[in-house]
């Protein structure tokens, strides 16, 4: 019966530590010493696996105890000792077993990363910067196609050639407003447009707003789209009327480079990273405004909002827009039925995208060379000091469509077909807890 015995203690032992989150079994080996053995999970297979093992061995024992009995006795420490190892062997069997499967899991998943790369496209210049970790990783799971303009990147997102782009904020309020089947899963970029000026009285001021503008000629590009559309409506929200000031159009950004360095009491409206390129090229030109910065504060109904237009002699921005969102410029969109069929490979990009996001913001000169190499922009000395102002970020979730319906809203009061016509639905956005 010793063994009987033996056999129910190790049940018992068993049962006991069946509710710990993690099992650390020790074997006796010398009065009052210890030696950590193994961690397994106590899961359902382990403790079936295990309960298989005592029955088998219990017939064992029960065919060979005379002879046993008669060799060691009946003495509690061998019983124990034996016990001890019996119970250590069902146990390492079962981990054994255990650590199999788990691991073949683990191989079965990136696997399927492998042979199923997620396939990413950006266009040069702000909205593929947060990107630069992640292609410097090189990992099986991406791969990146970037291109020179978003004309190229919507063929192949319509065709299925792209699983994910990082387009225009309102491009992909057209493109879901005209055939669907795409969601935004993250604003990767927010505004980009600065106020350069050769001017060093501007220049000298410490906080420049949108009401010094007044009197002065600006010149810009993006007639007709998101850059105009931008201007008027920080030029209305400080009270300046399109009379106080007189904006001309020009094609290029070096055409208005140009314009603002022949005319130093001029204003250009300039995007990164060609703002900082201009004011490297030609010291006497300087960084004074940033639209993002404005807009935010008249968003909030900030005091330095209130007093800018306050000072333009027009009503006050107490009733600032507050639905207005955030100036964005670029989004990053998915496939409606990649996103359906691959749940699980969006959130691992949005984490991976996230990273890379933080590690560029965190050391732009670390990447500054990776930039110029893939084309994304075309100076390493630019590409240092430009990172900081393109405001890359990774917003997901509530804090994404936030930011980005009240822009959408703020172009569709400008011009409907900036937008597709309509302001997307709530399917536009995906929200998922993360």
């Amino acid at each position: 019966m010793v063994f009987s015995s033996v056999i129910v203690c190790c049940l018992h032992f068993l049962l006991q530590l069946q509710n710990a989150s993690t099992w650390s079994i020790y074997v006796c080996k010398l009065p009052n010493q210890r030696i950590e053995g193994y961690h397994i999970q106590p899961t359902y297979d382990i403790f079936h696996c295990i309960a298989n093992r005592i029955s088998e061995a219990y017939v064992d024992l029960e065919r060979f105890k005379m002879p046993i009995k008669r060799l060691v006795g009946r003495t509690a420490v061998v019983s124990f000792a034996l016990a001890s190892v019996l119970l250590v062997l069902l146990l390492v069997g079962c981990a054994g077993e255990s650590t199999t499967s788990s691991s073949s899991e683990q191989e079965q998943t990136q696997q399927t990363v492998v042979d199923e790369p997620i396939r990413i496209g950006a266009m040069k210049g702000p909205t593929a910067i947060g990107l630069a970790d992640m292609i410097k990783q090189d990992g099986p799971e991406y791969s990146f196609d970037i291109v020179t303009a978003a004309d190229e990147l919507v063929p192949k997102l319509a065709s299925g050639d792209l699983d994910i782009a990082l387009i225009p904020a309102n491009l992909a309020a057209t493109l879901y407003n005209k055939n669907g089947g795409i969601e935004v899963i993250d604003v990767n970029t927010m505004g980009v447009l600065y106020a350069v000026t050769g001017d060093e009285e501007l220049a000298s001021c410490d906080d420049v707003q949108v009401a010094d503008l007044i009197g002065r000629t600006i010149y810009m590009t993006g007639k007709g789209t998101v850059p105009e559309y931008t201007l008027k409506h920080l030029l209305s929200e400080a009270g300046v009327g399109e009379g106080d000031v007189n904006i001309e159009f020009r094609s290029e950004p070096s055409e208005v480079a140009a314009l603002i360095s022949a005319d130093p009491s001029s204003v250009g409206i300039l995007p990164q990273p060609f703002a900082t390129s201009a004011t490297i090229q030609n010291d006497s030109l300087h960084s004074v405004m940033d639209l993002t910065e404005q807009w935010d504060a008249m968003a909030d109904g900030s005091e330095a909002a209130v007093e800018a237009q306050s000072e333009a002699g027009s009503g006050g921005v107490d009733d600032a827009d507050s639905d207005a969102g955030r100036l964005v410029t670029g989004v990053t969109v998915v496939r409606s039925e990649f996103l359906e069929n691959n749940p699980e490979l969006v959130e691992l990009f949005l984490n991976a995208h996230a990273e890379s996001v933080s590690s560029v913001n965190d050391d732009p000169t670390a990447y500054a060379d990776l930039l110029v190499e893939l084309g994304i922009i075309g100076n390493a000395t630019v590409a240092e000091t430009a990172i900081p102002l393109c405001n890359v970020v990774c917003l997901t979730g509530d804090d994404m469509k936030d930011v980005l319906a009240g822009y959408l809203g703020v172009l569709m009061a400008y011009s409907p077909e900036s937008v597709g016509g309509a302001l997307p639905e709530d399917d536009f956005y995906y929200i998922e807890t993360r």
